[in-house]
């Protein structure tokens, strides 16, 4: 437990990140500034550096540094560390952009002046850029830890329910106590509930159930009517104006039980009905 606290209460290790890596650089010793115009370029011995090799910029947390090491073994040669771009420590010149003056230290606190330069645009060009771009994320973060702080500091909203307090929610299409129990939607046949008609849309009526057996079962069609060879054409007409008779069959008597086989026979002679006389106003051919 106690390393682990000791853990959490060390400082957060800061790690070295590599900007901008430019294999030739050229270093100048410069005279003293005569005036406040400025470093001119063309008072060194530029055709004469100093020392060459080549440049490393780095950085550690919010500060940046400005290598010069040996192009082979990668010795140190000096170190100009950057807390603010652009400011004391990196200086241009008055009379080119490939020419710098920077602020060298020792670990012993000397610091002196000196000059770089590079032999193409395009690498002074990087040079800047990666100074610049290292110093604007490090305004943001400055920003960004402002504001958190600021909010750390302002009271917290205590959002919770005091002790009794209760709230009221008002939920749609919800019976209530008072408006009583939702009104139930009209049902179609079979239980299913029918959506209204689209606009403009016809309602096609339910089609017409066929005629069930027991309504043709009790239809009875009318027998024909006979007509005898005898009757003439004049009679003919006269059928239609005539209702055919409906006949009339009496129930079959019960006759009792006999040895008589023949018996039978007779009875069932006898419950014929006779022929009706034909009538007297037809003629007879």
């Amino acid at each position: 437990m106690a390393a682990a606290a000791a853990a959490a209460a060390a400082p957060e290790v800061e790690y070295e990140s590599v900007l901008c890596v430019k294999p030739e650089i050229s270093v100048y010793r410069i005279p003293p500034r005569a005036s406040n115009r400025g470093y001119r370029a063309s008072d060194w011995k530029l055709d004469q550096p100093d020392w060459t090799g080549r440049l490393r910029i780095t950085s550690k947390g919010k500060v940046a540094y400005i290598k010069l090491e040996d192009k082979v073994s990668g010795e140190l040669f000096a170190q100009a560390p950057i807390d603010q771009y652009p400011g004391i420590a990196v200086e241009t010149v008055t009379d080119s952009s490939r020419y710098f003056v920077i602020r060298i230290q020792d670990g012993n606190g000397r610091s002196a002046f000196i000059g770089i330069g590079f032999g193409d645009r395009g690498d002074a060009f990087d040079f800047n850029v990666s100074l610049q771009d290292h110093f604007k994320w490090v305004k943001q973060e400055t920003e960004i830890s402002k504001e958190s702080q600021e909010i750390d500091s302002r009271p917290k909203l205590d959002l919770g329910f005091k002790e009794g307090q209760t709230i009221k929610l008002n939920i749609g299409n919800m019976p209530t106590k008072k408006s009583g129990s939702a009104k139930p939607r009209p049902a179609g046949s079979g239980g299913l509930s029918l959506l209204p008609p689209p606009p403009g849309g016809k309602i096609v009526p339910p089609p017409v159930p066929p005629p069930s057996s027991t309504a043709i079962s009790n239809h009875v069609t009318p027998p024909p009517v006979l007509k005898s060879s005898n009757v003439g054409n004049a009679d003919i007409l006269l059928d239609f104006d005539l209702t055919p008779p409906v006949s009339k069959v009496p129930a079959p008597a019960v006759v009792p039980a006999t040895t008589d086989l023949w018996g039978d026979f007779n009875t069932a002679s006898s419950t014929v009905p006779s022929q009706s006389p034909q009538a007297p106003n037809w003629v007879q051919f």
